[in-house]
C-alpha cells in the first residue's frame, strides 16, 4: 500500500484528507469531517455504454442495475436499499459513456455494516436468473419513459450522424429488444461482462464521514481489499468521433415541444490534459459573456436570438465537441446564416484581441477565490464528485483540479480556436416544421443531415468584425480578496432588526461557515400578483422580462461571484441574492434601479412572451408524471394555476397590459426579508431603513398576501383526470392532514420514511409497474401531506389506485411484524435526515428562509417535529393509518391520467370527479395560511 498525503485543500476547508492506494490497485481518499452528520461512499469505475458488446446494446447500464439486487454474502435482492432506508439514507447510480458511478449515504454508526454491504456489490454479486427478467423490464420501463424526451431524442440524432465505428456511436440505455433472450444465457453474459470489465484497478472509491483517518482506513482494508485485481486496460479504438463527411453538415431536427435552437459545434480532440491551464474555459467565458458589446447582445439587439450558452458539448477519451447554443426567435429562424456569421465573427476577435494576459487573469482569479473559500457540500455530493476526479485528476489536483487556471493558455488557446472552422463544423437546427427525410431509431426522432454548401462556409470564412460587439472590460466587480469578519453572532436564530407597516426584516451573523459571503432574500407581496390566472400570468412574464433587462448590466457580477434570482410565488415575488458580502449592496441597487427604471421595448416584449407562452404549452408534453405533480399544487393551492391556462390568459395581453399591471402590483406592498452571512447587525439595520425608504416612495404598505389551501378534510376521494398524450398511464394519490403542527409532521414524515421502501420494492422491483414510482412527504402551504405515485407502461389508473390501496391495506402487518429494534432504527434513521447538519451557508441560509415562510419564527420547527418523532409508537402509527388511509372512503386526492395503451381498460370512477377545477377550488373549504 501506498500513501500520499500531497492533496491540494482549500485554506477555508475543515476536513482531512488521505489518499491510499490497496494492494489491488483500488485507489481511495478518504475524507474525515467532524461536522457531518451523515456518512457517504461513493464508487466510480471506469466502465460505460461505451464498453457494451454490439450485440448487447445497454449491458453496461443493465449490469449497474443488477448489482443492486443481492450478493452471496447479503442475497436478499432488496436488503441494500431497506438497510439504506431504514437508516434513513440515500442511495442512487448512473451509467454514462465510460463510467459507472455508485452511491450512497447513511447515519456514521451503521457506516461500517453500509460499507460491507456495499464493498460486496464488487467482490460477489450473485446475478439471479429469477431477477433478470424483472429488472431487463425495468430497464424497458426506464427507456421508455425518456421515449418522448427531446433531449434523449436528440442525443440518439447525435449518436446516428458520428462516426458509426466510433463507441459513441452505440445505443447506451437498453431495453427489452436489445436484452432480449433466455435469461440463464443472458445472466452469463452478465457475468462475463462484469468478470472482463470490473476490476480493482479501474476502480475509485472516496469516503467522507466523522470518523478519524485511521477509522476509515481500516474500514476500506477491511471491506474493500477482497476486490479482484484483472488489472485490466481500458482499449477503446483510436477512431475519430467525426469522419471527414459528417464535418461541414447540417443536421435538422424536428422535437416534439415547441422550440428554435441552434447549435453549431466543433470537433476538438481531448482537453483533458489542459486542466491545468483551461483554454476552453477561457475561450467559453469571453464568448459567452451577455453583458454590453457581447455576442449575445448584439444577437438581442438585432431580435435574433433570447439565449446563449457557449462551451457544452459530449467529451471522451479521444473527443471533445464543443458547442455554441443559441435560442433563436422567429426572425433568428429565418436568419439562420446571419446568426452563424456573428458566431465566427466573435470568434475572430476573441481571436485578434482575446490574447491580453490580464483577461485571463482575471478569469483565473476568479477560480483562485471560488476555491479559497470554497463552500461545504453534502457528504453524498462530495463522496461522488471526488470520487470522479479520482479518475480524471493525478491525487494531488483531486480537489484543485477543477479550480486550477496556471496560465501559458496562448498556444493551447490558438490551437483550438484553430480548429474552430466552418470546415471543422456541424450545424444542429431544432425546430418545428424543418424538411426531414430520416427517423433515429429507438426513439422515432424526424431528422435530416446534409453537406453544408461552399458558398456557406466561404461567407462564413470571410466576415468582417460586426459594429458594436467588443470584448468585455475590466470587472468591477471582481474582489481582489476578502476577509470573513469575526464577529460573532448575537443570538443563536435570526432575529427581526427591522419592523414597521408593510415591512419585516430578518437577520443574523454567520460565525460558522467562515466565508466573506451573505444571503440576502427580499419578498414583495401583493394582492395583484395571482389574484385571477391573468393576474398570475402578467407577473410572470413580469418576472422573465425583468430578468432578460437585467442581464446586460449585471452579467459582469454575476462573472464575478455575485448571483441573483428573482421567482414568482403565490403572494408575489421574491429577491434572492448571493455572493460576496464586499459589493453585495452595490449589485442590489442597481438591481433597484434598473428595476424602477425598466423601459420594456415591444421587441422585448413580443421574444419574452413568446418564450413564455412556449414553456407553458410545451408543459402539455412533459412526462405525465410531471405533469400530475404541477397540477397537484394547482388543484390544492387557490393562486395556483394550470400552464395552458396562463397560456390562454397571457396570449392577447400587450405591452400596455403589462405595464398597467407592473404598476397595479407596486401600489400596495409588503416586504419580508432575510440578511444572512457576513452582514453585521447595524450593516442589515441600515439596509432595512434604505429598503423602507424606497418602498414608501413607489408604494404603500399592505398585509401579507393570503396562501389558501384547499381543505380535504370531509370531502371523501376526489378524483381528477388529465388529458395526456402519452403511451403510460400515471397517478398521483395525495393524503393531507387536517392540521399544520408538529405532531402532524411527525406522523406523515414518519409514515413516508418506513413505507417508501417497501413500497418501491413492491410495486416497481415485484410488480414491475414501472420506473418511476415512489412515495414522497409532501408540505403545502405548512401542512403536511403524503403522496404515492406510478407512472405506467403496464396497467391503468384504475389498477394502479387499486394496488396503492391494497399496499397502504397490507402495510398495518408488515408494521406489527417489524421488531422494537428495527423500529427505533426506523425512527433513529429519519430523526438523522431531519436534523441533519446544514453543508454550507447556502443550505442554512434556505432552511431559515423556509423557516420564516412558514412562520417558524423560533425557528425551532425541526426540533419539535423530532421531540414529536421520539414519542411516536408502532401504535400511533396503525392507529393513524387505519383512521385516515386505510379505508377507500379516506379523504384524498386522486390525480390521474389514462395511457394511450390503456384506454380500453377499465376507468376509474371510485370518487367524486372535479369536471371545473375553477368551480371546485372556489367552493372548496379552505386553510388560511
Amino acid at each position: 500500500m501506498t500513501s500520499m498525503q500531497s492533496i491540494t485543500v482549500s485554506l477555508n476547508d475543515h476536513r482531512d484528507y488521505r489518499y491510499l492506494e490497496l494492494t489491488n490497485s483500488l485507489r481511495v481518499l478518504l475524507v474525515s469531517d467532524p461536522l457531518a452528520t451523515q456518512a457517504a461512499a461513493s464508487m466510480a469505475v471506469n466502465v460505460g455504454h461505451f464498453d457494451d458488446p454490439v450485440n448487447r446494446p445497454g449491458m453496461a447500464h443493465f449490469l449497474e442495475h443488477m448489482l443492486f439486487l443481492g450478493t452471496e454474502k447479503y442475497p436478499d435482492a432488496g436488503s441494500f436499499l431497506s438497510f439504506i432506508n431504514q437508516n434513513g439514507g440515500n442511495n442512487n447510480a448512473w451509467t454514462g459513456t465510460e463510467l459507472t458511478n455508485f452511491f450512497y449515504t447513511v447515519p456514521p454508526q451503521v457506516f461500517p455494516e453500509s460499507l460491507d454491504r456495499f464493498s460486496q456489490f464488487f467482490i460477489a454479486p450473485l446475478f439471479n436468473k429469477e431477477l433478470v427478467d424483472r429488472e431487463r423490464h425495468a430497464i424497458e420501463s426506464e427507456f421508455r419513459l425518456k421515449q418522448k424526451d427531446d433531449i434523449r431524442r436528440i442525443y440518439q440524432v447525435l449518436k446516428e450522424t458520428v462516426n458509426p465505428a466510433h463507441p459513441f456511436a452505440k445505443f447506451s440505455v437498453g431495453n427489452l429488444e436489445t436484452l432480449a433472450g433466455d435469461e440463464e444465457v443472458l445472466r452469463q453474459e452478465l457475468l462475463t461482462f462484469y468478470q472482463t470489465h470490473y476490476s480493482a484497478n479501474l476502480m475509485t472509491l472516496c469516503l467522507v464521514a466523522p470518523l478519524s483517518l485511521e477509522e476509515l482506513e481500516f474500514h476500506v482494508h477491511k471491506y474493500f481489499s477482497d476486490i479482484a485485481n484483472q488489472r485490466l486496460q481500458k482499449d477503446y479504438p483510436d477512431t475519430p468521433l467525426f469522419n471527414d463527411e459528417q464535418l461541414s453538415s447540417q443536421i435538422q431536427i424536428l422535437p416534439l415541444k415547441e422550440q428554435k435552437r441552434v447549435t453549431i459545434s466543433f470537433s476538438l480532440p481531448a482537453i483533458e490534459e489542459y486542466y491545468r491551464s483551461k483554454p476552453l474555459t477561457y475561450i467559453s467565458h469571453l464568448l459567452g459573456n451577455e453583458g454590453a458589446g457581447s455576442l449575445l447582445a448584439w444577437l438581442k439587439d438585432k431580435g435574433l436570438a433570447s439565449n446563449l450558452s457557449a462551451g457544452g458539448g459530449i467529451n471522451g477519451y479521444n473527443f471533445k465537441e464543443y458547442n455554441i447554443s443559441i435560442q433563436l426567435t422567429d426572425a433568428g429562424l429565418i436568419a439562420l446564416d446571419d446568426v452563424i456569421a456573428a458566431c465566427f465573427s466573435y470568434l475572430k476577435l476573441i481571436h485578434q484581441e482575446g490574447r491580453d494576459n490580464w483577461r485571463y487573469q482575471e478569469r483565473a482569479n476568479l477560480l483562485k477565490l471560488a476555491f479559497r473559500y470554497q463552500e461545504q457540500i453534502k457528504p453524498l455530493d462530495l463522496a461522488s464528485h471526488l470520487s470522479i476526479n479520482m479518475q480524471h485528476y493525478p491525487a494531488e489536483d483531486i480537489i484543485f483540479g477543477d479550480y486550477r487556471m496556471d496560465g501559458n493558455h496562448l498556444q493551447q488557446m490558438d490551437e483550438l480556436l484553430a480548429l474552430m472552422t466552418p470546415q471543422n463544423m456541424r450545424i444542429q437546427l431544432v425546430a418545428p416544421d424543418l424538411d426531414t427525410n430520416k427517423q433515429a431509431a429507438w426513439y422515432f426522432t424526424p431528422y435530416s443531415m446534409s453537406a453544408i454548401s461552399l458558398s456557406r462556409l466561404a461567407n462564413w470564412r470571410d466576415v468582417n468584425k460586426l459594429e458594436g460587439i467588443h470584448l468585455p472590460a475590466p470587472n468591477p466587480f471582481i474582489v481582489a480578496d476578502s476577509l470573513a469578519r469575526a464577529e460573532k453572532s448575537t443570538a443563536d436564530v435570526p432575529i427581526i432588526v427591522a419592523e414597521g407597516a408593510g415591512y419585516r426584516i430578518w437577520h443574523r451573523k454567520d460565525d460558522e461557515f467562515n466565508v466573506p459571503k451573505g444571503h440576502l432574500y427580499l419578498s414583495l407581496d401583493s394582492e395583484q400578483a395571482s389574484m385571477t390566472v391573468r393576474h398570475a400570468a402578467l407577473t410572470r412574464l413580469y418576472v422573465e422580462m425583468l430578468l432578460d433587462y437585467l442581464t446586460e448590466y449585471t452579467y459582469q457580477a454575476e462573472v464575478a461571484g455575485l448571483s441573483y434570482n428573482i421567482y414568482p410565488h403565490q403572494g408575489g415575488i421574491t429577491l434572492h441574492l448571493t455572493g460576496y458580502t464586499g459589493k453585495q449592496e452595490t449589485l442590489l441597487s442597481l438591481l433597484i434601479d434598473k428595476a424602477k427604471d425598466s423601459n420594456f421595448t415591444q421587441q422585448q416584449f413580443h421574444n419574452i412572451k413568446r418564450q413564455v407562452l412556449r414553456s407553458w404549452y410545451n408543459s402539455a408534453r412533459a412526462k405525465p408524471i410531471s405533469q400530475l405533480f404541477t397540477s397537484l399544487t394547482v388543484t390544492l393551492q387557490r393562486r395556483s394555476y394550470e400552464p395552458l391556462k396562463m397560456a390562454e390568459a397571457l396570449e392577447d395581453c400587450t405591452l400596455e397590459d403589462l405595464n398597467q399591471h407592473i404598476t397595479a402590483f407596486y401600489q400596495r406592498i409588503y416586504l419580508e426579508g432575510l440578511v444572512y452571512g457576513d452582514w453585521l447587525e447595524n450593516e442589515a439595520r441600515a439596509l432595512a431603513k434604505r429598503l423602507q425608504h424606497i418602498l414608501s416612495l413607489v408604494s404603500k404598505p399592505s398585509q401579507e398576501s393570503a396562501r389558501e389551501l384547499i381543505n380535504l378534510q370531509g370531502t371523501g376521494t376526489l378524483l381528477r383526470e388529465l388529458d395526456i398524450a402519452h403511451p403510460d398511464s400515471a397517478i398521483i394519490v395525495y393524503y393531507q392532514s387536517e392540521a399544520a403542527e408538529p405532531s402532524q409532521m411527525a406522523l406523515f414524515s414518519l409514515l413516508n420514511h418506513t413505507m417508501s421502501s417497501p413500497f418501491f420494492h413492491e410495486l416497481r422491483t415485484q410488480k414491475q409497474l414501472g420506473y418511476m414510482v415512489g412515495t414522497g412527504y409532501l408540505p403545502l402551504n405548512r401542512h403536511p401531506g403524503m403522496i404515492f405515485y406510478v407512472q405506467s407502461p403496464v396497467a391503468g389508473p384504475l389498477q394502479l389506485l387499486e394496488t396503492i390501496d391494497q399496499f397502504i391495506a397490507d402495510f398495518n402487518y408488515a408494521v406489527m411484524q417489524i421488531t422494537n429494534e428495527q423500529w427505533e432504527s426506523t425512527k433513529e434513521g429519519l430523526i438523522n435526515q431531519v436534523m441533519e447538519h446544514d453543508a454550507n451557508l447556502k443550505t442554512r441560509s434556505q432552511r431559515y428562509w423556509v423557516s420564516v415562510g412558514n412562520k417558524d419564527y423560533h425557528f425551532d420547527q425541526r426540533e419539535q417535529v423530532v421531540a414529536e418523532l421520539q414519542r411516536l409508537t408502532r401504535a400511533d402509527l396503525i392507529k393513524f393509518m387505519m383512521k385516515k388511509m386505510r379505508t377507500k372512503h379516506s379523504d384524498r386526492l386522486v390525480l390521474f391520467s389514462t395511457g394511450e395503451q390503456h384506454q380500453q381498460h377499465e376507468p376509474l370512477m371510485a370518487g367524486e370527479i372535479i369536471t371545473d377545477l375553477r368551480s371546485f377550488k372556489l367552493g372548496a373549504h379552505k386553510f388560511n395560511t
